[in-house]
Formats: C-alpha cells, sequence, structure tokens
C-alpha cells in the first residue's frame, strides 16, 4: 500500500503590529471581545475608534470585524483594529473588561497623562 501524502498547511498570515503601539488589552477584555467577535460572525476581528463627546473628550467605541485601520493589539486570538490617524490618542491606554450580574462593560484605564472619566469608557489627555 502507498503512503497517503499529508496535505501542506499554509501558514497563518501574520498581521504586523505598528511600532511603539502601547494600548494593552487585559485577559477579561480579549476574552469578551472575541465573545463578541464569535456572535458577530467576525471570530478574532475587532475594531476600535475614538468618538469625541461625552463625559471626557474621546470615547470608546467598540464594533465587530476589520472596518479599516491597524492592528493596535492583540491578545488570546483577537486582533484589535484602530483608525491610523487615531494612534497617538490610543498610546498609554489600557482596555479592560468589567461583567457582573446587572451587566458589563469596557473600561479605560490610563496612565498618569491622561484622565478617565467615571463611567470609564471616555478619557481625556492632560495638558
Amino acid at each position: 500500500m502507498g503512503s497517503i501524502p499529508f496535505p501542506r498547511l499554509r501558514p497563518e498570515r501574520a498581521v504586523a503590529m505598528p511600532k511603539g503601539h502601547s494600548l494593552r488589552l487585559t485577559a477579561a477584555a480579549a476574552a469578551e471581545l472575541g465573545r463578541q467577535a464569535a456572535v458577530a460572525g467576525t471570530p478574532g476581528l475587532m475594531h476600535l475608534d475614538l468618538v469625541e463627546g461625552g463625559c471626557e473628550r474621546w470615547t470608546i467605541r467598540l464594533r465587530p470585524g476589520h472596518l479599516a485601520g491597524v492592528p493596535i493589539a492583540r491578545a488570546d486570538g483577537v486582533t484589535l483594529y484602530a483608525p491610523d490617524d487615531q494612534l497617538a490618542l490610543l498610546a498609554g491606554l489600557s482596555l479592560d473588561y468589567r461583567g457582573d450580574l446587572s451587566g458589563g462593560g469596557f473600561l479605560v484605564r490610563c496612565s498618569a497623562a491622561l484622565r478617565s472619566c467615571a463611567c470609564g469608557a471616555a478619557f481625556s489627555r492632560q495638558g
């Protein structure tokens, strides 16, 4: 009997992360982003952009898929994309997720040069 050749697997195409990116995803945020992406039919792909206004200058908006932009963070099988022109505004942020029996939401954790509001979804740069 002849041997059966194994099919060659193509390596996953790596998405290059921009140098010096500093948005960090916590494990809880990555898990929730992964869940939302899967439910929306875009497994592993999420998009973050900043909308002006709210209780601080910038409010985060998260949507499933790769709508535009460049990859800014990757954790636990999820790649988060953002518009290229917002990369400087995202520097120094950490995205977290907190949930309980009454619901949940994403929270922006800021460095000392940034100020976040009480709701946790908006921030401003100080100075």
